[in-house]
């Protein structure tokens, strides 16, 4: 017979502080080893599962059932520690699959579960013990193939960086390489995220000192560059994944960059014309339009100003 106290000691016995050994995280320890109240920790096993699988095990098995809004806090608080500890791998069937992505999953590490299984046995202890003398080559030898898989990007200032892999990342890459340098010549790229990590590139102070005070719960658009020769904000919409800047959009990124003091532009990007035809009924008056199968024009729609701000 296990328990979620059990699950809970196992999480601090690997390392974890006492806010990310709380039940909830046990609970999904216990559903990623595939684990009931009736068996046993030699009966853990390590399939790859899904958050939503995960979820459906804990209700299932453990009789608590999670709102279908928890799932992100499951993911963000609970997985990504996981992950962070190298305690799970994330999409071990297909590294280039976006973090974001419905089929994403994740897998207890086998070196992990060799010591999860021997709790409770005489060689738990020096299991546990070679295994955390051990950590640090794995997180290095995991994270190493974690980069590999990152996209390759070169800022506009020749600054290399990197972002995780799939999705639209892809585009934000084009954004970036290809739509920079030709309409936003001598910008400063101020932020840019990514689906694994929605503050991978934030110049903060920069952005306060031009007025915008990042609300932190707030939807920031994918790229923001500023032209300090124009006093322009561009802000750029990868449309790929989450789609155009639409009149919903629009607004929300109005009252996002309300007290900013440069003019704001919007741009929806799309990878192609045949994905930008499907959101043609929606995109914004007043905003632009870019596709990186054909990278040096713009559209344009409506008004008496191109690539421009409108206040």
């Amino acid at each position: 017979m296990i328990s979620t106290n059990e699950s809970q000691q196992i999480l601090r016995d690997l390392g974890f502080d006492d806010e990310q050994c709380n039940e909830r995280s046990a609970r999904v320890l216990l559903a990623l080893l595939r684990l009931a109240p009736r068996d046993s920790w030699s009966d853990a096993t390590n399939p790859m599962l899904g958050t939503r699988a995960i979820m459906d095990w804990i209700r299932d098995e453990h009789g608590v059932e999670y709102a279908a809004n928890t799932r992100e806090t499951i993911r963000r608080f609970t997985l990504h520690h996981f992950a962070d500890a190298l305690l799970v791998v994330q999409n071990a069937d297909n590294p280039d699959r976006p973090v974001n992505s419905p089929k994403s999953n994740y897998q207890i590490t086998s070196e992990a579960l060799a010591v999860i299984q021997a709790y409770g046995t005489p060689e738990y202890r020096d299991l546990l013990a070679a295994y955390l003398q051990a950590a640090p080559g794995l997180k290095e030898r995991y994270a190493a193939a974690r980069a590999l898989n990152r996209i390759p990007v070169t800022l506009p200032d020749g600054k290399p960086f990197t972002l995780s892999p799939g999705g639209q990342n892809v585009l934000i890459k084009q954004m970036l390489e290809e739509f920079c340098p030709q309409f936003t010549p001598g910008g400063e790229v101020l932020y840019v995220g990514d689906a694994d990590d929605k503050w991978a590139h934030f110049e903060q102070q920069r952005l306060g000192a031009l007025g915008v005070t990042v609300n932190q719960h707030g939807k920031m658009p994918d790229l923001v560059v500023y032209l300090p020769d124009r006093d322009w904000l561009v802000l750029m919409e990868a449309a790929s994944s989450h789609g155009p800047v639409d009149s919903k959009r629009h607004g929300e990124l109005a009252v996002l960059f309300e007290d900013a003091t440069p003019g704001l532009v919007y741009i929806s990007c799309f990878p192609d014309r045949r994905e930008m035809r499907k959101y043609l009924h929606v995109i914004a008056w007043e905003t632009d339009v870019w596709c990186a199968e054909d990278p040096t024009h713009l559209i344009h729609f409506n008004g008496e100003r191109f690539l421009g701000p409108y206040d």
